[in-house]
Formats: structure tokens, sequence, C-alpha cells
């Protein structure tokens, strides 16, 4: 009998996690990152600008800014985010640009990116990022009108 109760107190408790992890009145992290606290889910920023590919991070090489663990592929691109981190950083927190742009927020797949006038945007998945791309300029208006307002909204 004791099993059963512990595993419903368990399933409780982590219920319980998801919902006010979750909720509003926590507010809306200005950069997204998953349940290990990483930035584009331990993605190095700055090789999407460098190698022009999405690249898995380094457990060596991280850097904690604006809340989030960073992840690089080596010294020098920590070194690079260090010096000037709002050139690397992706746009809109790390949130999906095409949910930014459609006015809510959503967590981002490190693969579906994509960098326009030297700025990343990041998407929920490459077909999002198919329907993002599809007006990139209108879809980038629209998501800096809705970034402050998301934020303020959640904070």
């Amino acid at each position: 009998m004791k099993t059963p109760y512990r595993f419903n107190y368990f399933l409780l408790s982590l219920l319980f996690v998801f919902v006010f992890q979750a909720s509003p009145a926590f507010g809306l992290e200005p950069i997204f990152s998953n349940f290990l606290g990483q930035a584009i889910r331990g993605y190095d920023p700055v090789a999407y600008f460098k190698e022009r590919k999405a690249t898995e991070g380094e457990k060596q090489f991280v850097y904690e800014w604006k809340g989030a663990t960073w992840y690089f592929a080596s010294q020098q691109n920590r070194e690079d985010f260090i010096q000037s981190p709002e050139k690397y950083a992706p746009q809109y927190g790390g949130y999906c640009a095409w949910a930014v742009s459609q006015g809510y927020t959503a967590s981002i797949d490190p693969e579906a990116w994509h960098i326009h006038e030297n700025k990343l945007y990041l998407n929920y998945s490459k077909g999002v990022q198919r329907t993002w791309s599809q007006d990139i300029p209108g879809n980038i208006q629209k998501g800096n009108k809705n970034w402050p307002t998301l934020l303020a909204d959640n904070s």
C-alpha cells in the first residue's frame, strides 16, 4: 500500500511544479531555458554566426547571463559571447520568433534557426520556421512590437 501512496504523492508534486512553473504569476523569464536552465537547450549561440550551423555546447564552456546558463563549443566562443552577449543572443529571449510575432511564447528547436540582419531567430520547429520565413521582415516587425508587451504582461 505504501508504494501507490508514494507514487501518487510524487505525481502530485510533479503536477504542482509544472502548473505553477508555467503560471503567469511567476512571470515570463526574459530568456527561454529548458528545465535544466540551459539557454537554447545547450546549443552555442556564437556558433550560429561563426560556423553557420547549430552546434551543441560543452559543459566546460558555460556562462551565466540573464538567469540562464549558456553553453559554448569552445573557450573562444564563450569569450566572444561574454564580450558582446547582445550580439549573439537570440532575439525575443530565445523564444520562438513565430510565436512572438503572433503574440505568445513557445519553446524552440535549436535546429530551426535563421540569421537575419545579423540577428539570430529561433523557431519551435522547422515546420513553424517555414511559415515564419514566408514574411521574415513582417514577422520581425510584429515580434518587435509584441515582445515588450509579452514581457510586461508576465512580469
